[in-house]
């Protein structure tokens, strides 16, 4: 029992001796000094190519359209058929964007066929498919006198050869500037 009383005493003193160098209520509390805290980094901002003056190369809204037409001026047409399909209908839009912002520009739309059906049968054919092309852009706004409907028919061929991919190639219209 002696142990009993002599460890609780030996508890109560350490719990004193504790609370000595515990903070009192009345007084503040002492203030540490903080680390410094670095300011926020702002985001990346993405880098721009920086082009030395003089080599800026502006180009006008008629400079932009002739270079999108590059490469676009064939439309194609199924066999025995003059209707202009619907995926080029994009290509004739841009065409008669092109004319539509320079009046004095003009086309000559040549219509051809393949190979197959007599001479005027073709002739024929080629102009109505020359003459559907010109008539989407004329829906579209370009004037009648920026457009002339021509055909060669069978006559210049752009694939020599029989067959249906040779024919497929034939049976178009090229749409080229006067």
């Amino acid at each position: 029992m002696k142990l009993t009383r002599y460890a609780l005493t030996l508890v109560a003193a350490a719990v004193l001796a504790g609370c000595q160098s515990a903070v009192k209520l009345d007084e503040p509390a002492p203030v540490k000094e903080a680390a410094p805290v670095a300011p926020p980094v702002a985001p990346a901002q993405p880098k721009v190519a920086t082009v030395p003056e003089g080599k800026v190369t502006t180009l006008t809204l008629d400079e932009q359209l002739t270079q999108q037409v590059q490469g676009k001026r064939v439309v194609y047409f199924d066999f025995d058929s003059d209707i202009v399909k619907e995926e080029y209908r994009p290509l004739v839009d841009l065409h008669a964007k092109r004319l539509n912002n320079n009046k004095k520009l003009a086309l000559t739309l040549e219509g051809h066929t393949d190979e197959r059906g007599g001479r005027e049968y073709n002739l024929a054919l080629g102009q109505r498919r020359a003459e559907a092309v010109a008539k989407s852009l004329t829906l579209l706004g370009v004037g009648t006198n920026q457009v002339e409907a021509v055909s060669f028919g069978k006559e210049r061929p752009a694939v020599q050869g029989s067959g249906e991919e040779a024919w497929g190639k034939n049976r178009r219209v090229e749409l080229k500037d006067k």
